[in-house]
């Protein structure tokens, strides 16, 4: 998760994921619904892009979470955009 509050206007976190796969791709953006479903105030959750591209985009305002497949996530490489932003957690 890297914290963009200080670089950003249009959103304060992204989270950024990786999946070995579109079903395994499904399957997270099925648990961030649920999870957003579960906030309030509920967010209004919008989603960009689909499994079969390799990246899946959920705004939730405050925070944007970026589901990649392996390629498109190196393809990308938001970390390496985003350097200037503090990381605030890691897993891997």
């Amino acid at each position: 998760m890297l914290d963009l509050s200080s670089l950003s206007a249009f959103t304060d976190y992204f989270v950024i994921a990786t999946s070995d796969n579109e079903r395994q791709l499904g399957a997270l953006i099925d648990s961030v619904d649920r999870a957003a479903a579960e906030l309030t105030p509920k967010p209004d959750v919008r989603h960009e892009g689909d499994t079969e591209g390799g990246w899946v985009l959920l705004d939730l305002g405050g925070v944007v979470v970026h589901l990649f497949s392996l390629e498109q996530r190196a393809r990308y490489n938001l970390e390496g955009l985003w350097a200037r932003a503090q990381e605030v957690v890691r897993i891997q």
